[in-house]
């Protein structure tokens, strides 16, 4: 197996545990305990598939350059979701929420452009839908989410 090939299959995997794990973390309850391990795993998933994909896109930069900025693009969302947990941000619950939907958006995307002309439904569809139907659908679930975490802060008056 050559490097390239060695790299495509750490990516493969590595996309798929972040595909898997991203779904687990955002369904089991929000604190601290499998939320985060889930989290942790598709964080450190998501590093092994923005270091093979940049790897990748340079070995192979005439056919692959996009890919390079889209690993760019996708992982920075990963890591403010990461970063404004991790550093207690000023309203990170918020910024942590934008960040993992949203890198777990550029997941779905980058599946779908790669695999999109194999599966039956969306090969009938124009390429450029493929690009932009996760944000169309992921982007009102991060607008949901953070909306049902901002009636959940807010603060209880007492009744006399």
């Amino acid at each position: 197996m050559d490097f390239f090939t060695a790299m495509l299959v750490l990516h493969i995997v590595a996309g798929s545990v972040c595909l898997l794990l991203g779904v687990v973390a955002f369904s089991v309850r929000k604190t601290k305990g499998n939320h985060t391990k889930f989290g942790e795993v598709y964080h450190a998933s998501y590093i092994v598939i923005f270091v093979t994909a940049i790897i990748m896109a340079i070995l192979h930069w005439d056919e692959s350059a996009a890919l390079f900025y889209v690993a760019l693009f996708s992982y920075s969302f990963a890591l403010i979701g990461y970063l404004a947990r991790k550093r207690r941000w000023r309203n990170w619950i918020f910024l942590h929420i934008r960040g993992m939907l949203g890198s777990y958006i550029g997941l779905v995307t980058a599946v779908l452009i790669t695999n999109g002309s194999d599966i039956p439904f969306l090969k009938t569809l124009p390429l450029w839908t493929l690009w932009i139907l996760p944000t169309i659908i992921g982007t009102p679930m991060i607008i949901y989410v953070n909306h049902r975490f901002r009636r959940s802060k807010k603060p209880k008056t007492a009744v006399l």
